[in-house]
């Protein structure tokens, strides 16, 4: 490296120094009280607050969603951390989906044909449904709102910031220069003039370089306030994606209260405290004091429904057993898939229940269960 170069590049450093300390200076004067500072007009003023004001809640506003969408904090820093490495993130299951697969291989495993693992499984679907409306309504949120939030806190908020930055650098040369030519001006700027210089080159240099600082510092603030005036539009942006949250965030809802409902509507009639048969076994006879409608007893989804000729209340007829049921009460009679019993109509049973006779066991079973033999 040359001298020259080296001389070139020292100079630089030291102008660069120089500024830095005098902006220092002036600060920590201005901080003092002791020199004044230039200050921006009433607009300029409300339009920095505004920028302030839409940094800050912006920020918080978008930590609030992404709390919402994804309550777990550990898993929101392994997505933060795979998005800082540009890698894609973990395809994990929901929390409703893995609720809903653990349910429906319960049921499963208890058996289809039993009441509480049809009840199971119907739920456990009704779950996964759930988990993949919250998929959906997750990736909704992510495209319409989070990020056009974050692209703004990361481009156009991050250059607003850079050019204010630059604004009260300039601010801060443009107030050094204005102290300089005070001094200059003054009878002890004069005396530490040295005899080398005249007076009146030091009042033509300060105040060259004022209005090079004035012009610098006029230029910048209005390249701040065009950006600054830019955050209106950002507002607008912003409410047009805030409405896409609520829209995404209204379907999920409504998706999910009308799965509750229809699911409710299939378990409504089972009895809660009903027992489940298990592994084949004979079937429990546990009875619960709390049946909200044992008359009506859940249909299994899996079969079809079969057409069944009701015999007349004077003569009894030989039925099977289609699927496993479990008496909800002492009223009703436990059965077993392809079990022969007895059945006959009673004066004041409902019309989707019959008497059954098993050995000496009595009581009533569910119509839909059962296949009436000729």
């Amino acid at each position: 490296m040359d001298l020259n170069s080296m001389s070139q590049k020292f100079k630089k450093f030291a102008g660069s120094a120089s500024t830095t300390i005098n902006r220092a200076v002036q600060f920590t004067e201005e901080k003092l009280g002791s020199a004044e500072k230039t200050e921006l007009d009433a607009h300029f003023e409300n339009l920095l607050q505004r920028s302030d004001k839409t940094r800050i809640w912006t920020e918080r506003v978008l930590k609030g969603t992404e709390c919402v969408i994804q309550p777990n904090p550990n898993q929101r820093m392994e997505d933060m951390m795979y998005e800082k490495l540009e890698k894609k993130k973990k395809d994990r299951m929901t929390s409703s989906e893995s609720l809903g697969q653990h349910m429906v291989d319960a049921g499963n495993d208890f058996g289809p044909g039993t009441s509480y693992g049809n009840a199971l499984i119907k739920s456990g679907q009704a779950q996964m449904r759930i988990g993949n409306a919250e998929r959906e309504y997750v990736q909704s949120t992510v495209n319409n709102f989070l990020t056009p939030l974050k692209n703004f806190l990361e481009g156009d908020m991050k250059t607003i910031m850079k050019e204010r930055k630059l604004l009260e650098n300039k601010r801060l040369d443009l107030d050094a220069c204005k102290s300089r030519l005070r001094k200059a001006k003054s009878t002890t700027a004069q005396q530490q003039t040295s005899p080398e210089a005249s007076y009146d080159d030091v009042i033509a240099k300060a105040e060259a370089d004022l209005r090079v600082a004035q012009s610098e510092f006029d230029r910048q603030a209005e390249i701040t306030k065009i950006l600054l005036e830019g955050v209106n539009s950002t507002h607008a942006h912003h409410l047009r994606c805030l409405n896409d949250f609520i829209e995404a965030q209204g379907n999920f809802y409504a998706q999910c209260s009308q799965y509750i409902r229809d699911l409710q509507s299939q378990l409504g009639s089972y009895s809660v405290g009903s027992a489940t048969s298990m592994g084949g076994g004979a079937p429990s006879n546990m009875h619960s004091s709390s049946v909200p409608n044992s008359n009506s007893p859940l249909m299994p989804s899996a079969p079809p429904a079969i057409q069944v000729t009701a015999p007349t209340p004077t003569e009894k007829k030989q039925a099977r057993v289609l699927y496993d049921y479990d008496a909800a009460d002492s009223t009703e009679l436990s059965l077993l898939a392809d079990e022969l019993i007895m059945v006959y109509k009673v004066a004041g049973l409902d019309d989707d229940w019959l008497m059954a006779e098993r050995g000496s066991q009595r009581g009533k079973v569910p119509v839909t269960y059962l296949e009436v033999l000729e």
